[in-house]
């Protein structure tokens, strides 16, 4: 696996890698100042800006391990971001729940 997955960088022009790396740096600067419960979510849309696909799908733990990773991803921004405003917003999704989901765990 010694695959250069950034040699399509050698083809570009100065103006075209300048354009590409504004376009990186606002993605990441999205990602970076999402807020909230935008914190918590899958980013597709960040990774589809990579030339390359994915290697493999995504692994989901199931809802126990994962409310648990929920709760430790908490604790950390305590930790990290001691200073950061704490606010009672409550998760109203954006989407509905995908089809044979109810959008919230099982019992």
């Amino acid at each position: 696996m010694d695959e250069d997955l950034d040699a399509d960088l050698n083809a570009l022009t100065r103006e075209q890698l300048l354009a590409e790396a504004r376009k990186l740096r606002a993605a990441i600067r999205r990602h970076r100042d999402s807020s909230g419960h935008d914190l918590c979510w899958y980013h597709p849309q960040l990774w589809a800006l990579l030339p390359d696909a994915p290697r493999q799908a995504p692994q989901v733990p199931d809802w126990p391990q994962f409310m648990r990773g929920c709760v430790a991803y908490r604790a950390s921004l305590d930790a990290q971001c001691p200073h950061a405003p704490r606010v009672p917003l409550e998760f109203a999704p954006t989407e509905p729940a995908p089809p044979g989901t109810s959008g919230t765990p099982a019992p």
